[in-house]
């Protein structure tokens, strides 16, 4: 409650983040905090994580009293690796500490090499809400090359499974995959499309600093192929009834990802795990956290009350940035009014800006707001640059 360099005239929605740090394996393109869970005693080391992680949460709670939690989505790593019990001792936990919204959309990640019949009807019974699998792809040849646990055929039963058990599911898939040709690529998604997902999210193949692909890179797409299996994607989604309501993300009416959507409107969200980021807004200040990343290391802070290894007040210079790195990933853009509110800071902060990206086509003015054109859309993070300090 200390003056600070903000008057924010009310705090913004609040997510809850539950980060799941082990795998089967570690893929060689992925640079999140994850872990190869060891195959000794893994309940009891899930067990021993879940206490931590409502240890962490209890110690957390006079940041965020009284607010409503909107969204829960528990991330990793392999969230489905948890047996579905402590899946649902984790859910209860949450909703004894903390005010659940009506209608609390309840996320969890799975993939299919953790996938077995019955295992996503008992998330489902645990609490859970709503399914995100991590498909990636349906060829075995890709599957491979990308280091996966899993092949096609478990792919298959996996989404199978997930529309049998769930209303609202995700499906993830890349493209630009090391050997992919276009036609891999709308094999693929015609594939994915087959199961009719209420959302599918399709992301480019980066290669990250610090993985095993950035120190051995693999032969992937060209740009222009890139850019081509983009366009078929928006053609074949389109022609599916999905709409491409965020830069990755299609999605049919009623099923675009609540969580997701108040990371992109620059909502707040309490991250609580493994290296786990947060973002918390206050009158005066809004404030980023990141807790500790070492699985074994986090757990005794946290029990201890410690998890949190940094935390630093976010800059009002950096703001513009911030919020734009999150807004402009949406089709519909953003509100004056709500950049305002969100970030404390008045419009003539961004009007040069504004100004730049209209005269480059990169967006267009809308009724209170600005939103990206389809060429805002392409060159995104070219747009984003602009709103740097």
């Amino acid at each position: 409650m200390r003056p600070g360099a903000l008057q924010l005239p009310a705090l913004p929605p609040l997510s809850l983040y539950l980060h799941l740090p082990w795998c089967l394996k570690k893929c060689p393109y992925c640079d999140f905090n994850s872990y190869p869970q060891p195959r000794f005693d893994a309940v009891g080391l899930q067990a021993r994580y879940v206490d931590a992680l409502l240890a962490d949460l209890e110690a957390a709670l006079p940041l965020v009293w009284g607010r409503p939690v909107h969204s829960v989505f528990m991330g990793g790593g392999t969230p489905s690796l948890f047996a579905p019990e402590l899946i649902e001792r984790l859910i209860a936990g949450v909703r004894a500490r903390l005010p659940l919204a009506p209608a609390c959309e309840i996320t969890l990640e799975a993939n299919p090499g953790t996938f077995e019949r019955e295992r996503f009807a008992a998330f489902r019974a645990a609490g859970v809400t709503r399914l995100s699998v991590g498909v990636q792809s349906f060829n075995d040849a890709h599957l491979k090359a990308l280091g996966r646990a899993h092949d096609g055929a478990q792919a298959r039963a996996a989404v199978q499974e997930a529309a049998r058990a769930f209303d609202t599911f995700n499906l993830d898939l890349m493209y630009a995959l090391p050997g992919q040709s276009l036609s891999d690529l709308e094999r693929d998604v015609r594939t994915a499309l087959a199961y009719q997902p209420p959302h599918l999210s399709i992301y480019h193949l980066t290669i990250e600093p610090g993985t095993a692909f950035a120190q051995s890179p693999p032969p992937v797409p060209d740009q222009d192929s890139a850019w081509e299996m983009l366009d078929r994607i928006a053609a074949l989604t389109g022609q599916a009834g999905l709409e491409r309501y965020e830069v990755s993300a299609y999605a049919r009416p009623g099923h675009h990802c609540a969580h997701n959507l108040n990371y992109w409107r620059f909502g707040d969200y309490l991250g609580i795990g493994a290296g786990a980021h947060g973002k918390l807004s206050f009158t005066h200040r809004i404030v980023r956290q990141q807790r500790h990343g070492q699985p074994e290391h986090y757990m005794r802070q946290a029990l201890a009350g410690n998890a949190i290894a940094q935390e630093h007040e976010v800059a009002r210079r950096d703001l513009p940035f911030e919020y734009m790195l999150n807004a402009l990933r949406l089709k519909n853009g953003f509100t004056l009014r709500d950049y305002m509110e969100k970030t404390g800071m008045p419009i003539n902060s961004i009007a040069k800006q504004l100004e730049k990206a209209e005269q480059n086509g990169w967006l267009a003015a809308t009724a209170g707001g600005w939103q990206p054109t389809a060429r805002g859309f392409d060159f995104l993070s070219d747009v984003q640059t602009l709103f740097l300090p």
